[in-house]
Parts: C-alpha cells; structure tokens; sequence
C-alpha cells in the first residue's frame, strides 16, 4: 500500500510538472493534438500507479517523449501557417451575415440544436441576432452580434472613459506581495500606513488591493456581515 501510495504521489508530480510546461490552455480552449496528448499522459500515469511490478520509469519516459512531441508541434504550429492549418484545422463559419450554412454545419456534424445551445452559452436568445458565428479549432463558438443587438460602448456615444489599468493584490491572507509593492513603485511603509486607515495591520488582512485609481480596498481577516 506505502509503495502505490508514493508512486501515485510521485507520478502525480511528474504530471503537474508536464501539463504545466504543456501552457496555460483551458480544457475546453485546447487544440486536437493537445487533447489527445493529454488523454494519452493520463493513461501512461494510471497503469504504473496502480501496477506496482510495472517500473515506474516505463510510464515516466512515454510521458515525456509526448511533452516533447508536444513542445515539437507547437513549434511548427508557431512557425508554419500550412503545418498549423494541418494539425489544428482552420475556424468555419457557420452562420455568415445573418444566415445559417448548411453546408457548414454538415461538414463540422452540427444540428441546428447544437447551434442554437452554443449561442444561448454566449449570452444570445436568437439566430436572428447574430451576424457571423465561427467555430473556432478550439471548439469554441465565436459569436458577432448584429450591430444593432450589440452592448453599448462608451465609444458609441463619443465617451471616453479614463484610464483604469489592474488591481494589484498588495495583501493577501495576510501575506505581503513584495513584488507588487514594487511595481507601483511603493513600500512596507506606505502599506502599513494606508491598511491602518482601515483600523488594521497588513498583517491582519485578508485581502488589500490597489486599483489603477489609486482607491484601496481592505478587509480584515475573520470579519463577518452584520
């Protein structure tokens, strides 16, 4: 049991380790190749990790020749318009200037149904408020709205809104982001001194953010509603 049970830890690393060197894609924003790789790592990690008079390196190594396979792929995919048109496809439009291909969705095996339940996923009721659908190689639905069905902007109405930028975390659970604190060019001092605003510590924080307005938000660790 201690063996399978350090096995499954250790392979559990080696995974991690692998899918993070893999890129920072969503589940449901990965390409073909990706997927199957990462079907492919799965299964290589699970028999080792429960075949315990397997080696363990017999699911290590395969696991890293697909990293490497992968790293390969997205190369090319980077340096080759042709080879990434090969390997992940190209995006079909499925709907183009307020009407449905048929054609289309045949060719990518949708039902109109299908359709329909991917643009409810993007916030849209009706067909007939769509100008251009394109199923991207991902998957993904990539909807454009007619323009009269679109949110306003602020540039609609000839506005120009101010500069926001990102909040940075400067505390959080009580850790101080040091890092953060140097980028906005601030330091322990000035931090300490905004949080006791706030009748606290940035120790004592649960969460302490700046925004690109210069407005702080705080709130105190163990603090409930009234």
């Amino acid at each position: 049991m201690l063996i399978t049970f350090i096995r499954a830890i250790f392979l559990y690393i080696v995974v991690l380790v692998v899918m993070r060197l893999m890129g920072k894609r969503e589940i449901g924003q990965l390409q073909p190749f990706e997927l199957a790789i990462s079907i492919m790592i799965a299964d290589l990690a699970s028999i080792p990790m429960t075949e315990t008079g397997i080696p363990i390196t017999r699911g290590v190594i395969p696991i890293f020749g697909l990293l490497i396979m992968h790293l390969l792929l997205s190369f090319i995919n980077l340096k080759s318009v042709k080879a990434r048109e090969v390997v992940c496809g190209k995006p079909r439009i499925l709907i183009y200037r307020g009407r449905i291909d048929e054609k289309a969705l045949m060719k990518e095996r949708f039902t109109i149904n299908e359709l329909e339940e991917r643009l409810r996923g993007n916030n849209v009721a009706s067909v007939g408020d769509v100008e251009y659908a394109i199923l991207e190689t991902s998957g993904q639905l990539t909807v454009i709205q007619k323009p009269n069905k679109r949110t306003t902007i602020p540039e609609d109405f000839n506005i120009m809104p101010e500069y926001e930028g990102i909040p940075y975390n400067l505390v959080v659970d009580g850790k101080i982001m040091e890092k953060n604190l140097q980028k906005i060019g601030k330091n322990y001092t000035w931090l300490k001194k905004q949080v006791e605003k706030f009748g606290m510590k940035p120790e004592e924080a649960l969460l302490v953010t700046l925004d690109g307005k210069e407005q702080i938000f705080c709130q105190k660790k163990g603090e409930k509603d009234v």
